[in-house]
């Protein structure tokens, strides 16, 4: 009895900047037959209607009408990561093509690094690494200080899984930890990390020493943080995004840091990425900016492949899809 074909699935690549990482591909080939665009874009009339899912990795490739018009069998996009803006849901919904994340895989990784980003913005720890290797260093200044994170506010905008994640964290900090999200956590869930809800984000913008941004990047909360929010803060404040960079109105805030209306700037996420290398926010010393790596260890990346995986197999079979968007 002839074995039954692999299903195909395009990608956009197999390793360089954006592509699927090599090991990925050889644990992918055993599961699928993958398609790179390049394979697809040079034998479109035969593999047009083979392929029936789409691995996105890093955002590629990049889905247009054209495309979706040339696969008539696409049933799933299986994206990876959390984020989903730079997916047009409406277009994939009216194909009937189904969509899936991977949502909860990254959340305790990126957790990590929002901690590890108020720490390190904190106690200055790349200053201090800066003077400690320079060449020009001949003492270390007593008067050299940080700010304090035990005991201190922290104001989480957007109490998802990444969110509470980060509160858990906070809590062994004994940070005071606020919250604001569009729905409340039960009374269980807020005395677990001792979170207080605050239903306006001004009055969280106001107590907090540390502002946390986790929130999905949707049309309501593109520039949530702009020129009014900044100055709402404290003076003594740092905001920490570990969300999208359009959550931010950049410009505003390069504008309050120079001119000391917050005191710092935590940024794993910004728009674009990278930032041109000439942009004023690269030359602040109160802002440190890490490239996108919320969800970049070997061990979460391997989950998500597993995850997207086990998306497509389910979406191909019509049996429920994990993680799937809602669309």
């Amino acid at each position: 009895m002839e074995s039954q074909e692999l299903p195909y699935v395009l990608i956009d690549c197999v390793g360089g900047k954006h592509g699927v990482y090599e090991d990925h591909a050889e644990f992918l080939e055993k599961q699928f037959n993958l398609i790179t665009m390049k394979e697809y874009l040079e034998n479109k009339k035969f593999l047009s209607k083979k392929i029936t899912a789409i691995y996105m990795w890093y955002h590629k490739p990049v889905i247009t009408e054209e495309m979706l018009q040339s696969l008539p069998n696409l049933k799933i996009v299986a994206s990876s990561g959390v984020g989903i803006d730079h997916l047009d849901l409406n277009l994939l919904s009216s194909y009937g093509v189904k969509v899936s994340n991977t949502p909860f895989v990254v959340s305790t990784d990126t957790a990590d690094l929002g901690m590890a980003l108020m720490l390190a913005s904190s106690r200055r720890l790349v200053e201090g690494y800066q003077m400690a290797v320079s060449p020009d260093t001949q003492y270390f200044p007593a008067d050299w200080l940080g700010a304090e994170v035990s005991g201190a506010t922290l104001g989480i905008l957007g109490m998802g899984t990444i969110g509470y994640k980060v509160a858990e964290r906070a809590k062994a900090f004994e940070m005071k930890i606020l919250y604001h999200n569009r729905n409340q956590r039960t009374k269980e869930e807020e005395s677990a990390v001792g979170a207080v809800y605050c239903k306006k984000i001004n009055d969280l913008l106001q107590q907090s020493d540390f502002v946390l941004l986790s929130v999905t990047l949707t049309p309501q909360t593109e520039k949530l943080i702009g020129k009014r929010e900044l100055e709402l803060m404290k003076p003594t404040a740092t905001l920490i995004n570990i969300s999208r960079g359009l959550v931010v109105d950049q410009d505003a805030l390069v504008e309050a840091l120079q001119n000391k209306v917050i005191k710092a700037a935590a940024l794993d996420v910004t728009y674009p990425e990278p930032l041109p290398r000439d942009h004023p926010l690269l030359k602040l010393k109160n802002v440190i900016i890490t490239p996108h790596i919320g969800s970049a260890t070997k061990k979460t990346r391997r989950l998500m492949m597993e995850n997207m995986i086990e998306s497509i197999q389910a979406g191909l079979r019509g049996l429920s899809i994990p993680n799937e968007v809602p669309l």
